[in-house]
């Protein structure tokens, strides 16, 4: 008895541990992105976004849109490229042997012909078996190839991408008429020294869709679906600003990066077969460009928006996260040699080891302390009082770090404008961290049991696509 009280006793200070010292980071980075997006703020209203639309010098990119069984929504996202303002610009769309109707979808929206297409080889794929051009529509490419995964899809689209940037989106996002430009505007202000940016990725659930374009922004019915508005929040707002101004950023969203392509083919591309193709690329190209001894800089930009559809069930919402998990865990096990070495700087003193100790091991401390901290409370070798003070505090300073994200994105660009929506946001922000935070962890536990196992694959999402949502009212529960 007394060794199980002793080893319930230290579960238990490590979680408080842990909880502390987690919540003092959040609260540093939140400081971190008041100040950069208060400075991004002031900065935009002087953003020469016009200027760089009619300059000759904004170099040209390529949009890469790698996509399996997206018959749901794939024109819509397409449609929503095509509307892109930005000087020029190509759109491949790489059919990785869907077994739905994507490829008909696309054929019948766009009016695709059987067209010549070069490709290089410089980064390998699956075989090609036919590309398409668009009659009305000259830089709208469609890739059809054998199914090889989406990393192997968006080499395909690098080795077919005629210009000097490439921009990944997924399938089932949508960007907005000025997204590209505003986040190739670190690279057009130094193109020699940023090697990729990423922007800020939105939920759709519950917004009007019209042609490919977000017309009102509504928050979804789905009481789910609200509670990762919050989350999203928190993640690109707080976090991947204060780990951009650090010049530490690890992940660009797959739904929405822009990099220079001959560096990512010279590190090799997306690495075949990775569930977490976007953060291992990235952090890749650290490696890559640090083991060089090259200056450059990874920047996220928090105002150009890619709008795509969230889980509104437990299963796929479960999938997800024990995929994007499992994912990290692969891509920090590949790089492993990063962690804790001062060669990487910042990136290896600090970066790489909080995503090792916090987000990967994280899960397992918090879904083994909760319990151990309720034992040692009813085995009398936790104060009660401590114990409710503790419990209490937690809870507050989560609510204070969602509510902060909110109230950052109400002053900075405010695009949920029904005060309605508001305080249904802020109302999630307080219910997330009683429930909903913890399921999350023990999805994430399982993502780290999958890693273990070796499991492969994405799963199946279920998606409705994003054309489908009226005003003020998003989808019901699957």
């Amino acid at each position: 008895m007394t060794t199980l009280r002793t080893a319930l006793e230290i579960l238990a200070l490590v979680a408080f541990g842990y909880f502390a010292v987690l919540n003092t980071i959040y609260l540093v980075f939140t400081g971190l992105a008041w100040r950069a997006v208060r400075r991004y703020r002031l900065a935009r209203s002087y953003s020469a976004v016009d200027e760089a639309f009619a300059s000759p010098l904004t170099p040209p990119v390529s949009v890469l849109l790698p996509a399996f069984n997206e018959e749901a929504g794939i024109v819509e996202s397409v449609r929503s490229l095509l509307g892109l303002r930005y000087p020029e610009f190509e759109i491949i769309v790489v059919n990785d042997g869907s077994v739905d109707g994507t490829l008909t979808r696309l054929a019948e929206a766009f009016e695709l012909v059987p067209a010549r297409k070069a490709i290089r080889a410089s980064l390998p794929c699956a075989r090609v078996r036919a590309a398409y051009a668009s009659r009305r529509h000259p830089e709208l490419w469609v890739i059809d190839k054998e199914n090889g995964g989406k990393s192997d899809a968006l080499n395909c689209g690098i080795d077919a991408a005629r210009y000097p940037y490439f921009c990944a989106v997924d399938a089932d996002a949508i960007l907005e008429e000025d997204a590209l430009l505003r986040v190739a505007k670190p690279i057009l202000d130094d193109p020699g020294l940023v090697a990729a940016t990423g922007g800020i990725v939105r939920i759709a659930n519950g917004c009007r869709v019209d042609h490919g374009r977000v017309t009102n922004v509504r928050l979804p019915r789905s009481k789910l679906a609200v509670l990762q508005v919050v989350e999203y929040f928190r993640a690109f707002l707080v976090g991947r600003v204060g780990w951009s101004g650090m010049r530490s950023l690890l992940i660009i969203s797959g739904a929405f990066g822009l990099f220079r392509r001959n560096l990512v083919e010279a590190a090799g591309g997306y690495a075949q077969g990775a569930v977490g193709e976007d953060v291992e690329l990235v952090l890749r190209l650290h490696r890559y460009l640090r083991e060089r001894g090259e200056e450059y800089r990874i920047e996220f930009v928090p105002d150009p928006v890619a709008w795509t559809e969230a889980p509104e069930d437990f299963a796929t919402l479960s999938r997800q996260r024990r995929r994007w998990q499992r994912g990290l865990g692969e891509a920090l096990w590949r790089h492993r040699r990063v962690a804790f070495n001062p060669r990487y700087g910042l990136l290896g003193t600090l970066a790489v080891p909080y995503f090792l100790l916090f987000e990967l091991v994280g899960p397992i401390v918090e879904l083994v302390g909760y319990p151990a901290v309720v034992a040692s409370a009813a085995l009398g070798t936790l104060s009660p009082a401590f114990f409710v003070a503790f419990f209490v505090t937690a809870v507050l300073v989560g609510v204070f770090l969602s509510v902060s994200a909110l109230l950052l994105e109400e002053f900075s660009f405010r695009r949920y404008g029904d005060d309605g929506d508001a305080v249904r946001m802020v109302l999630a922000a307080i219910g997330e961290n009683l429930g909903y935070r913890q399921l999350v962890t023990f999805w994430r536990v399982l993502g780290i049991v999958d890693m273990a196992r070796r499991r492969k694959g994405w799963g199946a999402m279920r998606r409705r696509g994003l054309g489908y949502a009226p005003v003020g009212g998003a989808s019901k529960g699957r």
